[in-house]
């Protein structure tokens, strides 16, 4: 296999480009791993440094926008995992365009380049929000889609192009949909990194409205074993929802933290709500579990704990992604 990772600087690229290159996923014959990104604000080569001596890797700085680089690439690769997205609902809301730009251009030019090349599997992942919102109940793969940011439809007309190039080109695809990814190199823009650090740098955490709002959470690890189940065992042309199993409102989860951090509940502070704030998520697992023999192996609070004190021991790293927020 000579497999492509798009945005593998990214936090859940780069976890499955370490684990990939250290035998910790069921890839097998893994001859070559290139990973593509173009190191915006959320992408940091530091993230791979732990690998950046195998000799089977290679990193190319780029667009996925970039037509003639994305074909030359795909000369020398067979498989590709596209991770690369713009993935924050907040920053959506204020301006969608970079987020149509990417997500939707983006992985048209890939799957023109795929279908061109004749790839033998494109696996793209993307996201439970592109269901919208559940009150009770989980989604199955068959659930009609319907976004409710500017993120999420960005991501559902993503996963079409991806259905239309399978059903007109017969391209091998394969479309993943994660619940809230959470571990260690995650942007400190999302929750579980954003309230560590702040209760680390003495500030608070800022809550949204009465955090009703529900989430299923996946750690970063069990997810992409997912994803590789999918990439080597999936059918051709099927979408694979990845949960946790631990779904949490927001409320709770603030709490856990706090335990975590050592800190009590008057760090909180409330804030205004986001603009169309989904209640619920909540992926149905069991075609993946029946199908390859998926499970997520990361207890929930166990995860907790070994991300938070990931945090604590790696101050430079998120400082340093903390400042470069603050300036753009």
């Amino acid at each position: 296999m000579k497999l492509l990772v798009t945005g593998g600087a990214g936090f859940i690229g780069s976890n499955f480009v370490r684990m990939a290159l250290t035998d910790r996923l069921p890839l097998e014959n893994l001859e070559a791993l290139t990973v593509l990104d173009a190191l915006t604000y959320a992408g940091d080569e530091e993230n791979l440094k732990e690998v950046a001596n195998d000799t089977r890797y290679k990193f190319v700085k780029g667009d996925i926008r970039d037509e003639a680089l994305v074909a030359e690439l795909f000369k020398n690769h067979d498989v590709i995992a596209h991770f690369a997205a713009e993935s924050h609902v907040d920053r959506s809301i204020d301006g969608g365009s970079e987020f149509v730009s990417t997500n939707v251009m983006g992985t048209q030019v890939l799957l023109d380049a795929a279908h061109r090349a004749e790839i033998k599997r494109f696996l793209h992942v993307s996201t439970d929000e592109v269901y919208g919102s559940i009150e009770t109940g989980e989604w199955p793969e068959d659930h009609p889609l319907l976004p409710n940011s500017p993120y999420s439809a960005s991501k559902a007309g993503s996963d079409l192009l991806v259905r239309a190039y399978h059903r007109t080109h017969k391209l091998d695809t394969i479309t993943t949909r994660c619940s809230n990814n959470y571990g260690h190199f995650q942007f400190p823009e999302k929750v579980i990194p954003l309230f560590v650090t702040n209760i680390l740098e003495g500030k608070k955490v800022p809550l949204y409205g009465q955090g009703l709002n529900i989430r299923d959470w996946l750690h970063v690890d069990d997810h992409c074993r997912g994803i590789a189940l999918a990439l080597t065992r999936g059918r051709a042309g099927e979408i694979y929802n990845i949960g946790g199993g631990t779904e949490l409102t927001n409320l709770d989860l603030t709490y856990k933290i706090l335990e975590v951090m050592g800190v009590g509940e008057e760090v909180i502070e409330k804030v205004a709500d986001r603009k169309g704030h989904d209640l619920r998520y909540s992926v149905d697992i069991t075609k993946i579990s029946k199908e390859l023999g998926y499970s997520p192996q990361v207890n929930f609070d166990e995860g907790l704990k070994a991300t938070a004190a990931w945090y604590k021991e790696n101050e430079a790293w998120w400082k340093k992604h903390k400042a470069s927020t603050n300036k753009s």
